[in-house]
């Protein structure tokens, strides 16, 4: 069975920018909610588009029922599983936020992202403890609302969140936030409070009257009883992360084991407000007359060192600040101290070549981490219009940032 997505399309005005791309990606429907399988997730943050124009396939209660019953255990996790899943998987929309927010976490966050859901720091996180999520994301929503017809607004909750009207959150109600806070942001705040509320009175309600899904099967079991350790939850971050930069190498790599320097700066100057990233490529071009590739680890290895750059931002103002510029081996070594993460020269060289317009083999604050800087503001400044290949980082900061 069907749902032809014209019959709701006014939902569409009713939605915020986050939520129309959700419904826009998801392609099940089960009892009036709305889900995505994991393939549906990868294209979301991984194409601007779905391939197709998608209609809502609902779900009996059997077929999902067999759904979650063919899902893996956590400890059987990697870094394919949502690709090995592909359509046999549900997701709902509390859970892509929670998946979006990990794409951009450094590994350092892993232990706080696990110790905000461990509420009785027994270091072992249960279900009841993980459907803090539902409450927090939830009332983030209730903030976010766009005004407007209430019934409207109660038809896209259910659709959403499975619920007509607002609950009675466990969360404390909060002024409007003066700046636009991200969804880890919200959740890093919002647990605290759920430390103290009522959520262990009301666990069971709130467990009973959600569906479960592939993402609670797989940390928790069939029956709801495991207990998730912080090593599965990291495993299942790091595997997360892995898949997805995977995907986006391999879309340029051609079956190759590496990519070209110029691809590599393309997939970079495009998390950048940079409006001509012509003169960097030709810079590049010219600097690098010899094709050597950048392989998927070194590959990783720079998305790792993006994810901990607000530590790096600091040491490079330090630079800065002493009007100093750095060369490679102090960038290198600097990237280090700052973040773990260790950077192949041919990949430092490779960045110099791309960020050193001019090419005095100098990288400096204005150079380097200005530009980036632009990427993590994009939310707030609007976006350039989407290229032919957009990368999922660039997907992931407009849904975690948009408004």
């Amino acid at each position: 069975v069907t749902e032809n997505r014209s019959d709701l399309e006014d939902l569409h005005l009713y939605a915020t920018p986050r939520e129309q791309r959700f419904r826009r990606f998801a392609s099940l429907e089960f009892e009036g909610q709305l889900y995505m399988t994991p393939s549906d997730f990868i294209q979301a943050v991984t194409s601007d588009e779905p391939k197709y124009a998608k209609k809502w396939r609902s779900l009996s209660k059997q077929e999902l029922n067999q759904i979650l019953m063919e899902t893996p255990p956590v400890w059987k996790g990697s870094s394919k599983l949502f690709r090995n899943l592909n359509e046999k998987g549900v997701i709902s929309y509390t859970e892509y936020l929670f998946l979006l927010c990990i794409l951009t976490k450094p590994h350092a966050g892993f232990r706080i992202a696990f110790n905000m859901f461990d509420t009785d720091g027994n270091e072992m996180v249960d279900k009841k403890e993980f459907l803090v999520l539902q409450e927090i994301f939830r009332k983030k929503n209730e903030k976010r609302e766009k005004r407007g017809d209430e019934e409207k607004r109660a038809m896209l909750r259910l659709q959403l969140y499975g619920y007509h009207t607002p609950t009675n959150s466990v969360l404390k109600t909060e002024g409007e936030d003066l700046v636009p806070r991200s969804y880890w942001d919200t959740l890093r705040r919002s647990t605290s409070q759920a430390l103290f509320s009522d959520l262990a009175e009301r666990a069971d309600d709130i467990s009973s009257s959600l569906s479960d899904t592939t993402l609670l099967v797989h940390f928790f079991g069939k029956k709801g009883k495991a207990e998730l350790n912080f090593e599965d939850f990291y495993r299942f971050m790091d595997n997360l992360q892995t898949e997805v930069l995977e995907i986006e190498f391999l879309s340029y790599s051609n079956g190759m084991n590496t990519i070209s320097e110029e691809d590599f700066a393309h997939i970079l100057l495009r998390y950048t407000n940079v409006e001509n990233t012509s003169s960097y490529l030709e810079n590049m071009r010219g600097s690098i007359p010899e094709e050597k590739g950048i392989t998927f680890e070194e590959f990783r290895s720079f998305f790792q060192f993006l994810n901990n750059l607000e530590d790096f931002t600091i040491a490079m103002q330090m630079y800065n600040f002493a009007s100093r510029s750095i060369g490679q081996d102090e960038f290198k070594r600097a990237v280090y101290v700052a973040t773990g993460v260790k950077l192949s020269p041919h990949l430092v060289n490779t960045v110099f070549k791309i960020f050193d317009v001019d090419r005095d083999d100098q990288l400096s604050y204005k150079e380097f981490i200005g530009i980036m800087k632009d990427r993590l503001n994009r939310g707030f400044r609007g976006y350039k219009p989407i290229q032919r290949y957009t990368t999922f980082k660039s997907c992931v900061r407009k849904e975690l940032y948009s408004r």
